[in-house]
């Protein structure tokens, strides 16, 4: 991959607006608008598929619901499938900003087909194209996220956009049945639109960290713009006598020898996979997907059990389960860049366990009852909200150490998107299987025990955590030794 050339070598004058186009908030945002609008179009278009394929494709009721499966599995398929790719791509690129254009460029695509599709191959086709805007928008978007605010600030703004994100998870479902109802097609998917349109212009006017620095400092034209790089050096000034030493053991640990396979110089990212550590944090995230999309896919069939709600009413339910969310996930993304991922695993995991457990007490019954499923969906909305950050931060620490023992064999840019993208994947199998494991353990042994073993789950990955996220404990080195 060439360098990104020298902007006053080539004649260029300075953009207009660096210094806020460059800012870290500016480039957050853009990055948490980028991931808002691909889940709040995700959520506006749920509840008007049905109408969709009734209206337009002309299908009877009775095939509705498999098309719709159908149609949410082409989706979480595609994102599975293109999110590796999309991290390979944008790290041999010189900057995210095109592919994340790009992203973005599938969505309109997808929506555009969502609005005027007549059959269903054309529907299938939006939904391939929106689950792979999904990958790449999640891919190249947390890259660029870790590339702004370097690793020792990650958790806390992952956890600040992801509690941003959660509002338009939770307002698109109720806002697109609202708006379709009143407006039609035209008025939901007009305000789809908009959205992008907005999203379009904050993408278009970002400047990365690195290109900036090439504007504010000609003298660093040859240097390695990779920021994961620099902090580490810098980080080094003021060791003890100790610490270099403990460095350098550290750095042999994290040696990749010469000679490897073809296709591991060509995905270096692959190599990183043996490591249990980063293992660990996939299956972090994995659960947590997992969980997400079982409460999505059961809490609505539940509710019209228990209490007979409206789809409406059903949506409801979710605001105890996000708004916790909202509220605790900059505190518990803070706690993970402050006290390291394994805590918060752990104790979000651990704490799941009986809450999940305790999902099998809500009756059939009036307000009582209503409120007792609400107040137990609020728990685990806190529960969720810990785990939110660790799996991403854990990830981003051991590849980190990777690619500063190796720079040369993980390239300028490092591997980063290449692992957000195999995050992704990861990510959005959980949130593919969730649906399918609830409902058949929900249909074969009832909505209590489905939660059981959901509990069961959270248990694993709670012990899986506390052995191998952030390194061994004490406890256990010591045993061994």
């Amino acid at each position: 991959m060439a360098p990104f050339p020298n902007p006053f070598a080539m004649g260029w004058s300075k953009p207009i607006g660096l210094a806020w186009r460059s800012s870290t908030l500016y480039i957050v945002s853009t990055v948490g608008i980028g991931l808002f609008t691909d889940l709040f179009l995700y959520g506006l278009v749920v509840p008007i598929l049905p109408f969709i394929l009734q209206d337009r494709v002309g299908q009877p009721p009775g095939q509705t619901q498999s098309s719709v499966s159908g149609l949410l599995a082409a989706y979480a398929g595609a994102s599975v499938l293109f999110s590796p790719p999309a991290g390979i791509i944008a790290d041999r690129t010189s900057t995210r900003q095109v592919p994340f254009l790009l992203g973005l460029a599938a969505l309109l695509g997808a929506t555009v087909l969502l609005w005027v599709g007549q059959n269903l191959p054309v529907l299938v086709v939006a939904r391939i194209l929106q689950g792979t805007s999904a990958a790449v928008v999640w891919t190249i978007g947390l890259a660029l996220v870790l590339d702004t605010v370097g690793p020792e600030n990650l958790g806390k703004t992952i956890g600040s956009i992801f509690s941003f994100i959660s509002i338009g998870e939770l307002a698109a479902p109720v806002l697109g049945g609202v708006i379709y109802e009143k407006a039609g097609y035209a008025g939901a998917f007009g305000l789809g639109m908009a959205i992008l349109a907005v999203d379009f212009i904050m993408r278009l006017l970002v400047i990365e960290k690195k290109v900036a620095a090439k504007y504010e400092d000609v003298k660093d034209t040859r240097e390695d713009h990779n920021p994961h790089r620099h902090e580490s050096g810098e980080a080094e000034q003021g060791q003890s006598e100790e610490e270099p030493l403990l460095q350098k053991s550290e750095e042999q640990e994290f040696k990749i020898a010469p000679g490897q396979p073809r296709v591991i110089r060509k995905v270096p990212i692959i190599y990183c996979l043996k490591d249990i550590r980063l293992l660990s944090a996939l299956l972090v995230a994995f659960t947590q997907a997992t969980l997400l999309s079982t409460f999505d896919a059961t809490i609505p069939t539940e509710a019209q059990a228990l209490f007979g709600f409206s789809s409406l009413k059903a949506g409801l339910l979710f605001l105890p389960l996000q708004i916790p969310y909202l509220i605790l996930g900059p505190i518990a993304g803070w706690t993970v860049d402050r006290y390291g991922p394994k805590p918060a695993a752990v104790a979000g995991f651990s704490f799941l366990v009986p809450v999940l457990i305790l999902l099998r007490l809500p009756q059939p019954g009036g307000n009582s009852q209503i409120i007792l499923y609400c107040a137990v969906l609020a728990l685990c909305g806190v529960g969720m909200a810990v785990i939110g950050a660790p799996s991403i931060v854990e990830a981003s620490n051991v590849v980190r150490k990777y690619d500063l023992a190796n720079p040369a064999f993980f390239g300028a840019n490092g591997p980063y998107a290449q692992l957000y993208g195999i995050n992704s994947m990861v990510f959005c199998g959980g949130l593919a299987l969730g649906p399918l494991v609830s409902g058949a353990l929900r249909d074969s042994i009832g909505y209590g025990n489905m939660n059981l073993c959901m509990a069961a789950l959270s248990l694993v990955t709670a012990t899986v955590s506390f052995i191998y996220v952030g390194g061994k404990p004490r406890l256990l080195r010591r045993r061994k030794m």
